[in-house]
């Protein structure tokens, strides 16, 4: 897929982090993005956005990413149970890998996320 015809949901309690990524995203000609603050408002963005991926954060309350990715896989209908993730997190310890990574994502970004590292890692997701 086309990173430029591509629509990603940027989910991220931090409004800072948010902006951040929805900048790189554009750097890298992705133009078709909504964001989310939590899970919880991800889930409800995710029926009205329809994207082809979504970049989590993973610590957020009241829903974090975990949770977020583990309702997103027990969903009913196969395109959002099917969804894209790629984790984003400042938490790069082995027990929130060991707990994220058997979710069925297309990978684990240490934030802030270089563009590079980004780019290849959307780029992986989207194939």
């Amino acid at each position: 897929m086309n990173l430029t015809l591509s629509r990603v949901l940027v989910v991220d309690d931090d409004a800072v982090m948010r902006t951040f990524v929805v900048n790189s995203l554009r750097r890298l000609g992705i133009q078709s993005i909504e964001t989310a603050t939590d899970g919880a408002s991800a889930m409800r963005t995710m029926v009205s956005f329809k994207p082809d991926l979504v970049l989590t954060d993973i610590h957020m309350k009241p829903m974090d990413g975990l949770e977020f990715v583990q309702h997103l896989r027990a969903h009913n209908n196969p395109l959002v149970n099917e969804m894209k993730v790629i984790f984003m997190s400042a938490d790069a310890s082995s027990a929130t890998l060991q707990e994220a990574m058997p979710l069925g994502t297309y990978g684990y970004i240490v934030k802030p996320p270089r563009l590079d590292t980004l780019k290849a890692k959307i780029e992986l997701a989207l194939k």
